[in-house]
């Protein structure tokens, strides 16, 4: 019996020593690391909405056109161009779709501006004739395509401007002969170009540089010797504004 037990301690033992050499002869087992995380890329897809404040430029035209009982001291074919300046703010919306690092959407505005001059006609003496413009609200339709950078956006934008005209002449020596206005909404297009950064997932702010050009329209100023009637214009609008958008969530894009 005691044989025995001292065989079957010899075996135990003996199989106990063939495990420890064949796990110490396999190598030690590989150590994946965890991938690190990748912040993801800002999304520029979907509706957003803001406002934008800044400075414009009005190139104003106005040429008596001939037609109508001749006052206000200017012949057919002369006439002003004037450059006016001031404030301007208002309201944007719209839509981007990103697709990888493309970024195209449409965006409509609706902008105050206070863009306005007086010229004095001396065309005959000293003048008695005052003219004035005035250039108050302007809207735009447009396209836009840009390239993404992370939280950079870089755009261009082309497409439909408009703007509120007002032309007036006030006869400024009795009596008056000579007073009357009228407003028309002058159509046109405008190009532009812009950045944009997202600073948070839906908050967006931006800077922006704009130029519209605008045609030409009939300003038939009433006065007691009957209509004297302009083709009168903004030449031109230039702005430049600084913009904050709130974007609504879209669709994470991971990056990996």
């Amino acid at each position: 019996m005691r044989n025995k037990l001292i065989a079957a301690f010899a075996c135990t033992t003996a199989l106990v020593s063939t495990g420890a050499a064949s796990a110490a002869d396999l190598g030690a087992r590989p150590y994946t690391k965890a991938p690190a995380y990748i912040e993801p890329l800002f999304n520029w897809t979907g509706f957003y909405v803001g406002g934008h404040i800044g400075g414009a430029w009005t190139n104003e035209q106005f040429i008596n056109n001939g037609i109508g009982a001749p006052f206000g001291d200017l012949t057919p074919g002369q006439g002003y161009r004037q450059r006016g300046s001031g404030i301007m703010g208002g309201a944007q919306i719209g839509y981007n779709w990103q697709a990888n690092n493309y970024v195209f959407g449409m965006e409509g505005t609706i902008s105050g501006l206070n863009n306005k001059g007086t010229v004095v006609n001396t065309a005959f003496g000293a003048g008695d004739d005052v003219f004035s413009w005035r250039a108050n609200v302007l809207a735009t339709v447009v396209g836009r395509a840009g390239f993404a950078v992370q939280n950079n956006l870089f755009y261009i934008k082309g497409g439909y401007a408009g703007v509120n005209n007002r032309l007036s002449v006030t006869d400024t020596v009795g009596p008056a002969t000579g007073n009357g206005g009228q407003t028309h909404w002058a159509n046109g297009w405008t190009v532009g170009a812009g950045w944009e950064y997202g600073i948070t997932r839906n908050w967006i702010v931006g800077l922006e540089y704009n130029y519209a050009a605008f045609g030409s329209q009939t300003y038939q100023l009433g006065g007691t010797s009957g209509n004297y009637t302009f083709d009168a214009k903004p030449r031109d609008i230039q702005w430049a504004v600084v913009r904050a958008s709130y974007k609504f969530d879209a669709p994470v894009i991971g990056r990996y």
